[in-house]
């Protein structure tokens, strides 16, 4: 039946190994039922079944289209089929001869890719290529309407035309260049020359094409057909490559002026088996050695300085090498000076990446710590609850941790930190209940001890103890024997851990408190060189060793000060690099993280933001203050990296 204008046509097209089925069909005007309008089946040719399942399909729907052309330029064509060439052919980053040529041939319809959902035509499809017609046709790669408003220029005289073919050479030996010139007569001329500075391959058959242009045009020939057999310089010449590298940039401009020159200039690509005897020459010039003392039968020239140089400088405008591929992507603009070439390369690159929202990267820069003095400042936290509790009924960990010297104190605060160290000036906390109850407050009340808390599941925020609090886990889950005695093991591992050393410091916390390195058991079974020197000394020696250690403690732990500084300014270098600043300022309105992160019936369906609130007041460090649409402000502060913005 004829096609209805203004109804979209429906392509069935299945694919086997050696043959396809087509069939082309439009609904009616109940829109229910499909009336065909033409057959197509086709056997594969040899070449054409050794392409993947998916180039087949392809392969199928360029023929298909070649033959129903008549039909698909005045409709949308829906493709139905188990595979979708269309997304493959123009979504491929890069494209091959056929792939290539398959895409410009279907860029001239509408064709919209659709998943079956019946079988209807598709069963026929399926007949049509189990039983293709066994005459086997190839696809006709040749565009349609290819000759209409094309003009022919007059070809010039065949014994006005010059050929000239080029090789250049780059070895362990050396690097040269051959040209062969070979008059409208057919007589041939041999140019060689060897190049006294180091290049690449490329280099050396820009330097054959430029030096053979120079010898042709002191020759006064106006036409000229140029044969190579490196597919890069000829196809870069002839515009149809883009050039890269910023080496051969003056090169390419170089020869493009000379090339003005002349009245016509072709450039093409032959084989290299075609191109032996300048392959030849330009390998023999290579090899060839010129001295003072050489006589050669055949006229050698030797290049001391590139043809053409041009020292091109980076232009420093302070952008990142992806910015301009990052406007592309955002807003799908060009840079201003543009070219067409630039604009395709640009489009290929911009592929290869999507726009992240750096919603994982830190917003702000690394904010560190550090105590002017040992027992100034403490961090503390709580380990637990542990399941099962110890088998002295035990079910958490009080771990308190000096700024400085690092040393990590268990339980109670007043026996532990304030009796055995001093009273500090400042305590570090979370915001767990049981470290911010009226018992805590009192206490820093009647010692005068500043009391700040951390923002809320924020583990970064208090990170001395928190690293603490990992390394003691570590240690303790190596020595328990059973999930209840792990008290037991408690001191040994805090032992352990205050003897080694820290990488904060460069020293144990033990010796920054005491002044000197502490007795481990392994030496008292196997006595070490600080122990035996030791046994050796008197008393009163002894004594005075001690005092001198305790003299030298604070020239000690102002080492470990500079040693800590330094270790801060590397790991804010390092944090600094993965800062994607996100600037909130008040009135912004923001969407908060649901943190902790609980269990919910939807699984997968879970929202993880929860809002929108208003930004009530920002501070410089990162941490924000909001308030709910009604004006109530949140219980507790948040940190920056835990918001992102909402957009009405």
């Amino acid at each position: 039946m004829p096609q209805v204008p203004g109804r979209p046509l429906l392509m069935y097209l299945t694919v086997l190994d050696n043959s396809m089925g087509c069939v082309l069909a439009q609904h009616d005007e109940s829109g229910r039922k499909e009336q065909a309008i033409y057959y197509l089946s086709k056997k594969f040719t040899e070449c054409e079944t050794r392409y993947s399942l998916l180039e087949r399909t392809c392969c199928a729907l360029a023929w298909a289209s070649r033959r129903l052309r008549q039909y698909m330029l005045s409709h949308t064509t829906w493709l139905l089929s188990k595979m979708d060439p269309i997304k493959y052919i123009f979504e491929k980053p890069i494209l091959t001869g056929r792939i290539a040529r398959w895409q410009v041939l279907l860029s001239e319809y509408d064709i919209v890719y659709v998943t079956r959902k019946a079988i209807k035509g598709s069963a026929l499809a399926d007949y049509l290529a189990s039983q293709p017609i066994e005459k086997t046709e190839s696809v006709n790669q040749e565009f349609p309407d290819e000759g209409i408003m094309s003009l022919s220029l007059e070809e010039p005289a065949k014994g006005d035309i010059w050929t000239l073919v080029f090789d250049g050479a780059s070895n362990a030996l050396g690097h040269g260049i051959g040209v062969i010139l070979i008059s409208p007569e057919g007589d041939f001329t041999p140019i060689t020359a060897r190049l006294c500075f180091d290049s690449t391959n490329n280099i050396a058959e820009y330097e054959a094409c430029a030096m053979s242009l120079q010898a042709v045009l002191e020759r006064k020939v106006k036409i000229l057909e140029v044969f190579g057999d490196s597919a890069l310089v000829i196809h870069q010449l002839k515009e149809e490559w883009e050039t890269r590298d910023s080496k051969l940039v003056p090169y390419k401009e170089y020869i493009q002026r000379m090339a003005e020159q002349f009245e016509r200039i072709d450039f093409y690509h032959i084989p290299r088996e075609d191109n032996r005897l300048a392959d030849a020459l330009s390998t023999l010039s290579s090899m060839f050695h010129i001295s003072g003392k050489d006589q050669p039968l055949i006229k050698i020239e030797s290049r001391d300085q590139p043809i053409h140089c041009c020292a091109v400088e980076a232009e420093q405008d302070g952008k990142p090498w992806y910015h301009d591929i990052k406007v592309y992507i955002q807003k799908r603009e060009y840079p201003m000076d543009a070219s067409e070439n630039d604009k395709r390369t640009l489009r290929r690159l911009a592929m290869g990446f999507f726009l992240d929202d750096n919603i994982n990267a830190p917003p702000n820069p690394l904010n560190v710590l550090s105590a002017p003095w040992p027992f100034s400042m403490w961090g503390m936290d709580v380990i637990g609850p542990i399941e099962p509790k110890a088998s002295n009924g035990h079910r958490f960990i009080l771990v308190a941790i000096d700024y400085f010297t690092k040393t990590v104190v268990l339980r109670f605060i007043k026996k532990e930190l304030v009796c055995r160290y001093g009273l500090p000036s400042k305590i570090i906390t979370d915001n767990a209940t049981n470290l911010n109850n009226k018992m805590m407050t009192e206490m820093c009340s009647e010692f005068k001890i500043k009391h700040h808390t951390s923002s809320p599941y924020r583990p970064k925020m208090n990170g001395a103890v928190e690293a603490a609090n990992k390394n003691i886990k570590k240690i303790i889950q190596k020595m328990v024997v059973t999930y209840k005695d792990w008290h037991e093991m408690l001191p040994f591992a805090l032992h352990g851990y205050r003897t080694s050393v820290r990488t904060s410091t460069g020293a144990t916390p033990y010796s920054l408190v005491y002044g000197m390195e502490a007795v481990l058991p392994v030496e008292v079974e196997i006595p070490s060189l600080r122990i035996m020197a030791e046994s050796k000394l008197k008393e009163s020696e002894w004594i005075q060793a001690r005092y001198d250690q305790l003299n030298l403690i604070e020239e000690k732990r102002l080492v470990a000060m500079c040693h800590g500084q330094l270790y801060q300014k590397r790991l804010m270098k390092a944090y600094a690099k993965k800062v994607r600043p996100r600037h909130f300022q008040e009135g912004d309105l923001v969407l908060k993280k649901i943190l902790p992160i609980q269990k919910d019936h939807r699984g997968k369906w879970t929202p993880n933001y929860e809002g929108p609130f208003v930004v009530k007041r920002a501070f410089s460090g990162g941490a924000l203050i909001l308030t709910n649409m009604d004006g109530n402000d949140l219980p507790l502060s948040v940190n920056s990296d835990a918001v992102k913005k909402y957009y009405a």
